[in-house]
């Protein structure tokens, strides 16, 4: 069983053909994320993802494998083929309600037999590609604001010392009606994702956490936020005096940033 954990992390998985497409260097930096990044096994995985948003919050509940969600259209065949059959995690579900509910959130929701969706599996499966590590998710709630998401993560940080993995999954800047065929970063983009790691890298929590009236064109990098608080839920559970540190950085498609980030605890 693995012992205590300092880091969480937040992951921009970006489009789901990173399960394809090693031209991508986020595909190579998350397949040699166990060599360069994170060599520790954990006990199991929650993810945040940015493709489970609910008006509550939401574990997904599974005993056996866990099924694999394709909740995306108009992609490669191949895409539809994959399988990422990870361990459900049954007991790690009760405890993150447990956690929230004693956090002070009244209510919170389990979803039997959900599998994973693809903010889950496609980084997973380049990171942990034998799929033999228990996951759970755990939803957004893009009705919700940063701050709620930061002090989400607050109350799941005795996770850690249970040796589980917390992980965000979103994109650091995502705003699909903006991609464009072109290998230029539109500046805008390139702005945000600076401020953004300049913030965290200050530590400058409280700013993040204020985003959409701190940063340069929030509106434009998230339209909506459900990919972005993930890192909240990253950065809460790391504590208030964790160092951010940059572990990746690339573009796609002008305006899809790649940025990922480790937060090791204090």
């Amino acid at each position: 069983m693995a012992g205590t954990l300092t880091e969480t992390f937040y992951i921009s998985h970006g489009s789901p053909t990173l399960s394809i497409d090693e031209t991508l260097p986020a595909s190579h930096f998350l397949k040699k994320f166990r060599e360069t990044t994170f060599a520790q096994t954990p006990s199991a995985i929650l993810v945040i993802s940015g493709h489970y948003d609910t008006d509550k919050p939401t574990v997904n509940v599974v005993s056996g494998p866990n099924d694999t969600i394709y909740d995306f259209y108009g992609f490669p065949k191949q895409m539809y083929e994959i399988k990422y059959p990870a361990p459900g995690a049954p007991e790690l579900a009760k405890r993150v309600k447990e956690l929230l509910m004693g956090s002070g959130i009244e209510q919170v929701n389990e979803e039997k037999g959900r599998g994973l969706d693809h903010g889950t599996w496609v980084p997973l499966r380049l990171m942990y590609p034998d799929a033999d590590i228990p996951v759970c998710q755990l939803s957004v709630q893009s009705n919700k604001n940063a701050e709620y998401h930061y002090k989400m993560g607050k109350a799941l940080a005795p996770l850690k010392e249970e040796g589980v993995l917390i992980m965000g999954s979103g994109a650091a800047v995502h705003n699909l009606r903006t991609l464009r065929q072109s290998k230029s970063i539109a500046p805008w983009a390139l702005e945000f994702d600076t401020w953004i790691k300049d913030a965290l890298l200050d530590g400058r929590f409280d700013d993040v956490n204020e985003f959409e009236v701190k940063a340069p064109h929030a509106k434009l990098a998230h339209p909506y936020p459900d990919h972005f608080y993930p890192l909240h839920v990253a950065m809460g559970a790391a504590g208030e005096k964790a160092k951010a540190e940059l572990i990746h950085n690339s573009w796609d498609l002008s305006t899809l940033s790649y940025s990922s980030y480790k937060f090791t605890s204090a």
